[in-house]
């Protein structure tokens, strides 16, 4: 046996070969997609570390390590990874109940489950799992991003009005949010200066996109607020912001390990959210580039960056789409970018904190809500209804159950919802009979081409699923009940078995006793299509004999229609005293059940 090669380092680390292999000519648009994604990256790094509990330098430190491990193990040339709406509402769900947010504990136990989720990443990779996250469909994906979209509104809403909410479901916050907003509490002029900065967000968003808005509007609230003296007037800023890098791995330094068993399950909730929305960016991105990217690498690419994540004493993280946007649009191709973008993150730590305490909340909370809103997607919706209602049904159900639940269990009600759709689908899924259309070859769906006929005499089924123990009396139902639909004229059906990829035991005994049970009633049922599968199946069930098999298995749909076609035709009986009646049927060769065998000859040559 000639043993398999070992994959190349190129094939393992395409993102470090292409580094490794740089062309100068992509250094210009790199550079410069590197700068806009430091300025973005900026302020949406310290308001994303509000929305998860964390100190706003933490959110700067989720930019630095995290996107040059992506850059390093990942197989995407442009996804930019980083702190992510969905991931950050996920952890501030899970981490509330279990420490003081903002606490040193809490950073401990953020980077721990940080490091689990990782660790979860690179598990999921060894076993190549990594299509696991197609069962977060998109009807329920969009479901349960807009659950995330109504925890950021509701939460950051509470913060341009400074009213405090104690940890909770979405529900649960809103209720507490709802009799201050009724009674109309809060502080009016951070409420103020919040809308003004999200009214100049979407402005600034609308009429001039390529611009970095968020980091605009940051530093005119900062501005603001230092030259009219807001803060003194009660204006919550964000305030002293340490200075420097820290040192790695220095929050797991204070981990309370009697609470790992309750972080274990929801670390696996934070992997499988991280990695669906960043391989979704991913794939999205090198499909309008034109270039492939490897679902197990980029599983073990995110468990390394969360890694990174945790060592540099932060929280976990994924792929981003308006970073990653932004990158693209100004120019930027290679994992470069994600280097250039740390490196500014880094700068910025280390010389320019100081302009950071003048930063209001009430503008992050701005920026957090404009996030929130772009996740709302209403145009994801009407193309949901247009191609399936029950679609849209899910999707709405996925988000009450992120609201009413939270986080953790809105993940295990979307992941069980896609398992009943996709159980639902494959124990009923969509069948047809098909038919000739004169003007094209082959043979269609009836009910989708209105030219096409149904052959005279019989019937041509396709069940379009494999046919196994959940399916198959749905399968036995509707085969008979096309045949009594039909009406007495119906001499034979032939199965197109092309879209059954897989027949297991129940489904081969089905089809014997649906065989029998035809023959019965005077119809020949033959299988078409897939003959090799077909051959190795009945033949493991020992079930049919040779013979059996030449009369009842074809290779395509048009060899079984010609030979059962010939079959049916009357033909002349020969004379004897046991038969003066005439011409008798004979199907495929053999005397239909109710003709005695010697009035038909061998018809099938």
């Amino acid at each position: 046996m000639t043993p398999v090669p070992a994959p190349s380092n190129e094939a393992r680390f395409p993102n470090l070969s292409s580094l490794l292999h740089y062309h100068l000519a992509d250094l210009p648009g790199d550079l410069r997609a590197g700068l806009s994604v430091a300025a973005v990256a900026l302020p949406v790094g310290v308001a994303y570390a509000q929305l998860a509990g964390f100190p706003p330098v933490v959110g700067l430190y989720a930019s630095i390590l995290p996107p040059v491990a992506y850059a390093i193990f990942g197989s995407s040339r442009q996804m930019i990874v980083g702190p992510d709406a969905a991931t950050c509402a996920l952890l501030a769900a899970i981490l509330a109940p279990l420490a003081v947010a903002g606490s040193p504990a809490y950073l401990a136990l953020s980077a721990l489950l940080t490091l689990l989720a990782g660790g979860f990443c690179l598990l999921g990779s060894r076993l190549r799992l990594g299509e696991l996250a197609d069962f977060l469909s998109l009807p329920i994906l969009i479901g349960f991003l807009h659950g995330v979209a109504l925890s950021i509104l509701v939460s950051q809403t509470a913060s341009m009005l400074v009213i405090p909410l104690a940890p909770g479901t979405i529900v649960e916050q809103f209720l507490q949010l709802l009799p201050p907003l009724l009674r109309g509490e809060g502080h009016g002029l951070s409420l103020l200066v919040g809308m003004l900065c999200l009214a100049c967000l979407l402005l600034l968003h609308h009429w001039l996109p390529r611009l970095p808005s968020a980091l605009l509007v940051m530093v005119a609230a900062a501005l603001a607020v230092s030259g009219l003296g807001l803060e003194a007037r009660g204006v919550s800023t964000l305030g002293e912001v340490p200075a420097g890098l820290p040192w790695p791995g220095s929050a797991l330094w204070h981990v309370d390990w009697t609470v790992l068993p309750h972080l274990v399950l929801p670390a696996a909730g934070v992997a499988l959210i991280s990695f669906a929305s960043a391989i979704l960016t991913a794939r999205s991105f090198a499909s309008k580039r034109s270039y492939d990217i490897d679902s197990e690498r980029e599983f073990a690419a995110i468990g390394y960056a969360n890694m990174a994540a945790a060592l540099g004493n932060s929280f976990a993280i994924s792929g981003t789409d308006s970073r990653t946007a932004v990158s693209d649009m100004a120019g930027g191709r290679t994992p470069l970018v994600s280097i250039v973008s740390a490196l500014v993150m880094a700068v910025v730590l280390l010389f320019l904190t100081g302009p950071l305490r003048y930063v209001p909340v009430a503008a992050l909370a701005a920026i957090l809500v404009q996030a929130g809103l772009s996740m709302i997607d209403i145009k994801g919706m009407r193309e949901l209804w247009r191609v399936s209602h029950m679609a849209v049904v899910l999707s709405l159900v996925t988000t009450v159950g992120v609201a009413a639940f939270g986080m953790i269990d809105g993940i295990g009600l979307a992941i069980g919802l896609s398992l009943l759709r996709f159980i639902r689908v494959m124990a009923r899924p969509s069948d047809a009979l098909l038919g000739r259309d004169p003007r094209l070859p082959g043979y269609f769906d009836l009910r989708l081409h209105p030219d096409a006929r149904a052959l005279p005499g019989g019937l041509i089924y396709r069940f379009n699923a494999p046919l196994v123990f959940f399916n198959a009396p749905y399968f036995r139902h509707r085969v008979l009940r096309q045949c009594e639909t039909a009406g007495p004229d119906v001499r034979w059906i032939v199965i197109d078995m092309l879209p059954m990829t897989q027949v297991d035991a129940t489904g081969l005994r089905t089809l014997e006793q649906l065989m029998a049970e035809l023959d019965r009633r005077g119809i020949r049922m033959a299988l078409a299509g897939r003959l090799g599968d077909l051959q190795v199946w009945f033949g493991a069930s020992g079930a049919m004999s040779e013979a059996e098999a030449q009369a009842r298995l074809y290779p395509t749909l048009k060899r079984a229609i010609k030979v059962l076609q010939a079959a049916s035709r009357p033909v002349e009986a020969p004379a004897g005293p046991a038969d003066q009646a005439g011409p008798a049927l004979v199907v495929d060769g053999q005397p239909r059940p109710d003709q005695p065998a010697s009035a038909a000859p061998d018809q099938r040559g």
